[in-house]
């Protein structure tokens, strides 16, 4: 009897997101990709197929899912520990480049399907959950309005370091990774500020949004 036999649905689903995008990379997110990820782990082709029902979305979600377990396998709670908030985070997005690097083809096609309209809130749900995740592994306990407002930020700097991510051809992904450390330097200058205007009597929602609309969209 295969091991896989008794495996429910979300079980498979988590068994295959991890390789599915090698397969994606050349098939598409499309349901020959399951099956090929099924047949790699000894899966039944028709029981994987249920797995994700809900089509390309749903297997780019599962496999985001498997990054965020494995970002923090990567960076534990003691290794992290003795770092600074900044240093945290950069530490944690530099972890999901990492995992993603082998798939950047697969990412690449990812990132074009959630870019369509009829994905657009799915996509900004894997982005907040994304960041939700950092920030809890940073060790965020915060949870007034600046709950809400640094995962939106975190969410549009990690969005933003993708899309250079999956073009970038430099050694270690260098290019990538100073993206990162620059905006996470713009976000660190604008709550000092943000935090001198408060105290001199004004008011929090300051041009967040179009300060989060430059980091999504910037000059790179």
């Amino acid at each position: 009897m295969s091991e896989t036999q008794d495996l429910t649905l979300d079980e498979i689903r988590a068994l295959l997101a991890p390789i599915l995008p090698r397969h994606a990379a050349f098939d598409g997110w499309r349901p020959q990709a399951v099956a090929m990820a099924a047949q790699e782990k000894g899966v039944d082709a028709d029981v994987a197929q249920l797995a994700f029902t809900d089509g390309a979305i749903g297997m780019i979600d599962a496999w985001f899912a498997s990054i965020d377990a494995r970002m923090l396998e990567a960076l534990p709670a003691d290794q992290l520990g003795a770092l600074s908030i900044r240093k945290k985070i950069i530490a944690l997005v530099e972890a999901r480049l990492a995992l993603l690097a082998p798939d950047r083809e697969a990412l690449r096609r990812a990132l074009a399907v959630l870019a369509q309209p009829g994905h657009v809130v799915r996509a900004g749900k894997l982005g907040w959950r994304a960041a939700d995740i950092m920030w809890r592994a940073a060790g965020d306990t915060a949870s007034d309005f600046n709950h809400y407002s640094k995962r939106m930020t975190l969410s549009a700097i990690y969005g933003s370091t993708l899309l250079v991510f999956v073009n970038d051809d430099s050694e270690g992904h260098a290019d990538s990774r100073a993206f990162l450390a620059r905006r996470v330097e713009d976000v660190m200058r604008f709550e000092k500020a943000k935090a001198k205007f408060r105290n001199a009597g004004g008011g929090e929602h300051l041009s967040l949004s179009r300060f989060i609309g430059r980091l999504r969209y910037p000059a790179i």
